[in-house]
């Protein structure tokens, strides 16, 4: 599955603070689909994300219907990326099976 998004960069302030870009809630839905398919465990779903030239490996997490991409800072870094900044990605989940 590959979606093609824009979100809007937002900084959590949870037990483990950190940057995300929600994905959309109709592709969130599309990811919910099939996510007993592609999880590791906790609902966590391993992808591969794209943002301008950055492509990297990471996993989505689910909270409150929607999957958060996180952006660690060396993303933001090389892509020059701000909170409240809406930016486009690209998130690839592997479907096949492990």
């Amino acid at each position: 599955m590959i979606i093609d998004c824009s979100g809007e960069i937002f900084y959590w302030r949870g037990p483990a603070p950190f940057y995300f870009v929600a994905i959309p809630e109709t592709h969130s839905r599309e990811i919910k689909a099939i996510s007993q398919r592609v999880t590791y465990g906790w609902g966590v779903i391993p992808v591969t994300v794209l943002i301008g030239e950055t492509e990297w490996t990471t996993s989505l997490f689910p909270k409150d219907g929607l999957y958060l991409v996180p952006l660690k800072d060396k993303i933001r870094k090389a892509e020059n990326l701000a909170e409240d900044e809406t930016i486009r990605l690209r998130v690839v989940i592997d479907e096949t099976p492990g």
